[in-house]
């Protein structure tokens, strides 16, 4: 008994997908898999499903074993998995939880188009007498800060700062907010400085999987946030801890990601190992 697995990441950011196992992929059994000291190790699981509205379509699991709407980096690294070892035209759909998407795939790049943010509370969603999420007071223990919520198909909590990130305790910060009574479906947390109209810096706090290098969700979240408060142009790169990515965005908030996938490995487990998630 073995389980296939093919590994890539997306500016770091690390995803396993899934090859024709027929396993139950319960909380319990993600964790194993994605344990980095006892596992393969990963920031998240992805699961090929069946679709009646999309060519492919697509779970998404956190290392936590909770379960994602959407990830852009997943999806992109979903993408080349499908191109690279199913024959998958070059350009189709996915439907994920958080919505129909498109994918181009090309050798350089993978480009998806995430669909269309909102700033409505419920789509979050987020607790908040305010009618839009534009400014969200959010209090922690010792400090109150101010951020603009964003649901592109998950949640998203985006705060731009002035200081420089080492200033910041903004790990601390983020590990509260994921967490904090207003997100009742916790949220995906990220600290902004703005360079240009046209260039961000960005520190990551992922719901499920804590910091992470990079976040094409997030990075769709931080432009969508910008330009909803006219601090962005409607073209920018967002550069995290783990690289570039390119962000489209049209004046209705219909946004376009665009970013490089690294293939890994493919990976077969052992028998101990496959028996032990066959256990649990």
């Amino acid at each position: 008994m073995a389980y296939r697995f093919v590994k890539s990441h997306g500016l770091g950011n690390d995803y396993l997908v899934v090859d024709r196992c027929d396993l139950s992929w319960t909380p319990a059994r993600v964790r194993a898999v994605c344990d980095r000291n006892k596992g393969l190790g990963s920031d998240g699981l992805l699961l090929a499903t069946s679709s009646d509205t999309a060519d492919y379509g697509l779970r998404i699991f956190n290392p936590d074993g909770s379960e994602a709407e959407k990830s852009g980096n997943g999806l992109r690294i979903f993408a080349r998995y499908l191109v690279d070892n199913h024959n998958a035209p070059l350009e189709f759909s996915v439907e994920t939880l958080g919505g129909l998407v498109h994918c181009k795939v090309s050798d350089a790049s993978i480009t998806v188009d995430m669909g269309r943010a909102t700033f409505e509370p419920s789509d979050l969603p987020v607790i908040t007498d305010e009618a839009t999420t534009d400014h969200l007071v959010i209090d922690l223990e010792d400090k109150s800060l101010v951020a603009t919520g964003v649901s592109v198909g998950n949640p998203h909590a985006v705060i731009f700062v002035d200081a420089p990130f080492e200033t910041l305790d903004w790990r601390k910060w983020g590990a509260a907010i994921e967490t904090h009574d207003m997100f009742p479906e916790r949220t995906n947390v990220q600290f902004v400085q703005i360079m240009s109209r046209s260039h961000v810096v960005a520190r990551i706090w992922e719901r499920g999987a804590g910091e992470t290098s990079a976040s094409g969700s997030s990075s769709c979240a931080i432009v969508a946030a910008g330009v909803r408060r006219k601090l962005l142009d409607q073209k920018v790169t967002v550069e995290s801890a783990g690289g570039l990515l390119q962000i489209q965005i049209t004046e209705d908030y219909d946004l376009r990601l665009k970013g490089p996938v690294e293939h890994v490995a493919d990976i077969v487990t052992s028998t101990g190992f496959s028996t032990t998630l066959a256990a649990l």
